[in-house]
């Protein structure tokens, strides 16, 4: 598991850090991992897997379709873009 060392945190976010988590009933390093989960994988995020899924569900899409578009694809590799 990653560790991360905050430096410069001002006194008066240390103190406010201190008070939230004892309103939480944790410790400070606790309602620290808390808020940083909270901020970069938010529970409302767009999750790719589940909405794919989804969206192929609703329009009737099965394993025998995606079969199918897989032999009929083009396998060759792409031709680089000339910008010239």
């Amino acid at each position: 598991m990653a560790a991360v060392t905050i430096r410069n945190l001002s006194e008066e976010a240390h103190r406010a850090l201190k008070i939230r988590a004892a309103r939480h009933n944790r410790s400070t390093e606790a309602e620290m991992r808390a808020i940083l989960e909270a901020a970069v994988r938010p529970e409302g995020r767009l999750r790719l897997g589940t909405a794919l899924s989804q969206m192929s569900r609703k329009i009737g899409l099965t394993n025998a379709d995606v079969e199918a578009l897989e032999q009929a694809r083009d396998t060759r590799p792409a031709k680089p873009m000339r910008l010239a």
